[in-house]
């Protein structure tokens, strides 16, 4: 299951796509049951990210809305650099971002009115020089 190491080919190959359109984070002491697109165990309770319709239709409260963007790039979990690199690019533009990372690839949470353009600049990341 190795993936990529190499920071260059990682940018090339990040192909960055939108998985949905609209996520929100609740925090829950028990998340059974809930449709979890992912969950993080944390000492306050367990965040969970649910589709925005879910949260609304199981009548959950949330603060933020984002877009979930993956890196189609299987990433290597000893890679070194992917995360520096679209974060800052990220930050530079002034966008926000959450990440979460699988085995296999990196998922990026911004906020929905900047995902057309965070796509855009994930899209054109350079290894630095």
């Amino acid at each position: 299951m190795s993936g990529e190491r190499d920071l260059a080919a990682l940018l090339a190959g990040a192909r960055p796509v939108l998985v949905h359109p609209a996520v929100v984070l609740v925090s829950v002491a028990d998340p059974t049951g809930l449709p979890a697109l992912a969950t993080v165990v944390e000492d306050e309770g367990v965040t969970v990210v649910l589709r925005q319709e879910d949260a609304e239709r199981l009548g959950l409260r949330f603060d933020w809305t984002g877009a979930w963007i993956t890196l189609r790039v299987h990433s290597a979990l000893e890679a070194v650099g992917l995360t520096a690199a679209f974060s800052v690019a990220l930050a530079d533009a002034g966008i926000s971002c959450n990440v979460l990372a699988g085995l296999h690839h990196d998922h990026i949470l911004v906020p929905t009115d900047r995902v057309k353009e965070a796509l855009a600049l994930l899209a054109s990341l350079k290894p630095p020089t």
